[in-house]
């Protein structure tokens, strides 16, 4: 015997944001990949450059955990593209500063981010464009702004730096 299901009355949201989110990473990841960067690292780059911040106030901006900052910072300092250096506001904190080379990539990937972005915005018919962005942002910032408390932890899935 066979148990059917009804059929959802209600778009498969998870489903459609994650896949999205996820096709979106992946073209993001492989166009900063001729860089050398990743987008953990392009984000750092541009949100440092934009305000003196400490290694904690971009890892939140960037959505990472402390380890993932650590390794982000790492490979940064190595390519010679960021330094964490004392604050001038507090002595106890570190900022990450950008380095001349640093800014010079920061602006050249920035130009690829663009570009990766409006081509997903191209595939939509140009009326709906402005309407998806304010949704999506409409959403981000109002009901899925936060996560919610859950008796069991939602992982995000691994994500493999190129």
């Amino acid at each position: 015997m066979t148990t059917r299901t009804r059929p959802a009355t209600v778009p498969d949201l998870s489903f459609l944001l994650q896949h999205t989110s996820h096709v979106l990473h992946t073209r993001m990841t492989a166009a900063l990949a001729e860089f050398g960067l990743t987008p953990r690292m392009h984000c750092v780059l541009v949100h440092a450059l934009e305000e003196e911040r400490t290694q904690i106030q971009l890892a939140e901006i960037g959505d990472m955990d402390k380890t993932t900052m650590v390794v982000t910072m790492d490979a940064l300092e190595k390519a010679g593209y960021a330094e964490r250096r004392p604050s001038g506001k507090d002595r106890r904190a570190r900022i990450i500063a950008v380095t001349k080379e640093g800014a010079e990539i920061a602006e050249r990937t920035r130009k690829v981010v663009d570009r990766v972005h409006g081509e997903v915005l191209e595939a939509l018919p140009e009326d709906e464009r402005a309407v998806f962005v304010r949704a999506l942002d409409r959403l981000a910032g109002g009901h899925l702004a936060e996560p919610v408390e859950c008796p069991t932890p939602v992982r995000r899935a691994r994500q493999r730096n190129v």
